[in-house]
């Protein structure tokens, strides 16, 4: 096995920066926060680079957190320990990610692709792992942790030595080659080179990944629960999935039994994917018996055309990428929302099954759920609820701003 070295990347200054806060701010870092937004700080000992440690006080001297601090970002300090001080070194960040492998212990064997760590949600803000089988891949958002990165590496092979480590970046970050110390996106910090895909499995489907080019990592790992919800839905039925991506739903609704699936993407080699994530599983009688139909379209143009065809399916999965990804954006989402509603009840037989998601964060969960029985009331087809979903389990979320995801199962008549 080869191994690349990370370049080298000084080390976070031994002198801590203090910053005092605003009176809101302080109330925000008490209730557990993970954010310090540039705006709140009131008075700072002195500039730092990405990385350093901030430590913030309180209006009357006392210690409130201490975090990772970047000049750059909106997000100046990510709080990493509150409450009371602790070293922030190789052995906290192995802390952390034991608490992190131990939270998602209950999903092996059986699943071998899943979030290892979701950044703010445990602990870690702006630091995400996720694993494919023996492959890791190690998002980062802000450049605040290059300088921790080797310690953080270091405890991660003593949690779970992966064969091989893939570092991706946020776009803020990918747009500041300056801070990256020759590193860039899509890098193999450790292991051998990546050929392709990986294949790893999910509640014993075997999928495929593609953590150098893939939308996230390489696989939309969040909407697990909700594929196999969709999976005990589908046995006899025609099934269409919007926004396919690479066939997640598509998979479980055929091993579910579904007669016939139908999976629409505007990205053809997504759809090749999908194609091949069929493949992986037709030694199962139910994926083998199932007719696949992958359509390269716009969602909203394919609905308007089927429609139209008087075309029609007994279940609709309606899994869109963010509409909104900031509070000026939310009413163009939900205006997005309720179109893709009218237009999906359009195509589902009486009776059957609507599945539509959001994972546009600023969307409250709410104003997504009402935004969607807005819409059915208006075409006339008010839904039956059978349920509404959040986040899976290694997807946790502890504090409001993390919450993304919603989904919901509904009947229409």
């Amino acid at each position: 096995m080869s191994t690349r070295t990370l370049p080298p990347i000084p080390a976070p200054a031994e002198r801590r920066i203090a910053v005092r806060v605003t009176p809101e701010a302080e109330r925000a870092l008490r209730q557990g926060h993970p954010w310090l937004f540039g705006a709140s700080i009131r008075q700072q000992s002195h500039p730092g680079a990405p990385g350093d440690l901030a430590v913030v006080f309180d209006r009357k001297g006392r210690f409130l957190a201490v975090g990772l601090y970047d000049p750059h970002a909106m997000i100046r300090v990510r709080v990493l320990q509150r409450a009371a001080s602790a070293p922030i070194d190789r052995a906290w960040f192995g802390a952390k990610l034991a608490a992190a492998a131990a939270l998602r212990a209950p999903l092996l064997p059986a699943t071998t692709g899943y979030r290892l760590v979701h950044g703010e949600n445990d602990g870690l803000p702006g630091l995400v792992i996720d694993r494919y089988e023996q492959t890791g891949v190690l998002k980062l958002y802000t450049a605040a942790w290059l300088p921790h990165l080797r310690d953080v590496l270091a405890a991660l092979e003593g949690v779970w030595p992966a064969e091989r480590l893939v570092l991706r970046l946020g776009r803020a970050l990918a747009a500041r080659p300056q801070d990256l110390y020759g590193l860039h996106d899509g890098a193999v910090l450790s292991g051998p080179p990546l050929d392709g895909p990986v294949l790893f499995y999910e509640n014993g489907l075997c999928f495929e990944a593609d953590p150098l080019h893939g939308q996230k990592t390489g696989f939309f790992l969040d909407q697990r629960e909700n594929r196999a919800r969709v999976e005990a839905l589908a046995r006899g039925k025609d099934v269409l999935n919007l926004f396919a991506y690479t066939g997640g739903f598509s998979v479980y609704a055929a091993r579910g039994g579904a007669r016939r699936i139908v999976s629409v993407d505007t990205s053809a080699p997504a759809l090749e994917a999908a194609a091949r994530n069929l493949a992986h599983n037709r030694h199962l009688p139910t994926v083998a018996a199932a007719i696949h139909e992958a359509v390269v379209e716009d969602a909203f143009e394919a609905l308007a055309r089927m429609g139209q065809a008087d075309r029609r399916f007994d279940v609709v999965v309606v899994d869109p990428p963010a509409f909104a990804r900031k509070s000026a954006q939310v009413d163009q989402a939900l205006a997005a929302y309720r179109h893709l509603t009218h237009l999906s009840l359009s195509v589902l037989r009486p009776g059957g099954t609507l599945v539509q998601a959001s994972c546009s964060a600023p969307v409250g969960a709410e104003a997504f759920f009402d935004a969607v029985h807005h819409a059915a009331v208006q075409a006339g087809r008010p839904l039956r609820e059978l349920e509404r979903t959040g986040h899976a389990l290694d997807h946790p979320i502890v504090f409001k701003e993390g919450a993304y995801l919603k989904c919901l199962f509904a009947v229409a008549p």
